[in-house]
């Protein structure tokens, strides 16, 4: 029982120590700058993005994105949205990397057991 309350303290510490784990990123694929508007509650902040750029850990907690100051063309994420800007225009590129499985993280096939 010990071994199951260290276990459940670990997983409670790692998820905390780790807040970005779920945050979203912003690659633009453009061959301009983009401005984006990264809208989180009440404040907003302008980033300029310039080709093949990255904004990493955004929108910890979700957040609506503007491109190039344009008030009709907003995005809302969640906060662990992997998107791009192509053709001026906000893409979703796949999911969080932290949702994609590693080499071994699989279970490995087992014989099974007998009756």
């Amino acid at each position: 029982m010990t071994t199951l309350k260290a276990l459940a303290a670990s997983l409670c510490v790692a998820l905390l120590t780790a807040p970005n784990a779920f945050a979203s990123a912003i690659t633009n694929r453009d061959d301009t700058d983009q401005k984006v508007t990264i809208i989180e509650g009440n404040a907003a902040t302008d980033h300029i993005l310039r080709p093949s750029a990255t904004l990493k850990e955004v929108c910890n907690k979700g957040c609506v994105i503007r491109l190039n100051g344009n008030q009709k063309d907003e995005y809302e994420l969640k906060g662990s949205e992997v998107v791009s800007i192509e053709g001026g225009y906000l893409y979703y590129a796949g999911p969080p990397a932290s949702a994609v499985p590693q080499a071994g993280d699989a279970d490995q096939p087992r014989e099974p057991s007998p009756k």
